[in-house]
């Protein structure tokens, strides 16, 4: 088996060690047996999206989404689209989940985003949204608490959308609704960061058996993987979320 992953922006939108969910999605596949193949895109780069299973695009600074959305929307929109509408997993964090949506205000300027989902995030007088959170999410049929770090000024509100899960501890989308992140189809936003995956290895593997079943027709069962290390990260996650 083959997982082909598309890193977007590696360079710009990599902030809190985002780029350690690539490196840990390689590691679980590598430990299994299973190929990966991991292609970079970067401004004013085009990709094919049928060659493509899973997508991701970390957070960076408002400088960077700045660039980033302008050029989202110039060179990779369609292809963005064209993905997400043919099962291709996708995963954004942070800034990469407020470039999902139709529009980030901040400081009365409007950033165009991909308006692959049904959201806004604006940039609202008060603090930033800072510190462990901790979330419920179902994905597979069975409620799971995702655990990370939270760092945002946006406060990001969905439409016609679901969200990721419902706040356990922290602050989640806009401190006020209970809700964080977003969940369409196979897309994923959050703005867990820290990075996101390796304390949360099932959200990994979720990720990895959606891209190889949009690959291969055919949704696997993966082989377990003695997860006590990734097990302890999420403990530790979990526990600073609880102490706030």
């Amino acid at each position: 088996m083959k997982l082909r992953l598309l890193s977007l922006y590696p360079d710009q939108m990599n902030i809190y060690a985002d780029r350690g969910n690539i490196l840990f999605l390689q590691h679980r596949c590598e430990w299994r047996g299973i190929e990966f193949e991991v292609t970079r895109c970067g401004p004013g780069e085009r990709f094919d999206p049928a060659g493509f299973d899973l997508l991701y695009m970390g957070g960076g600074q408002d400088r960077d989404q700045k660039a980033v959305a302008s050029d989202l929307n110039q060179t990779k929109q369609q292809a963005m689209r064209a993905a997400k509408d043919d099962g291709a997993a996708i995963l954004a964090v942070c800034g990469g989940y407020q470039l999902l949506g139709e529009s980030y205000e901040l400081e009365g300027e409007t950033i165009e985003g991909l308006g692959l989902v049904d959201l806004k995030t604006v940039r609202e007088p008060g603090p930033r949204l800072i510190g462990p959170v901790a979330i419920e999410v179902d994905l597979d049929g069975e409620p799971k608490v995702l655990a990370g770090f939270e760092n945002h000024g946006g406060r990001t509100r969905l439409g016609d959308c679901s969200p990721l899960g419902k706040v356990i501890h922290g602050h989640g989308n806009n401190g006020e609704d209970g809700f964080e992140g977003v969940k369409e189809d196979n897309l994923i936003g959050t703005y867990l960061h820290g990075p996101l995956l390796p304390k949360n290895a099932w959200l990994a593997d979720h990720l990895i058996a959606t891209g190889l079943e949009h690959h291969h027709g055919e949704r696997p069962d993966l082989e377990p993987l003695e997860d006590s290390l990734e097990n302890a990260a999420h403990a530790a996650a979990l526990a600073a979320a609880r102490n706030g």
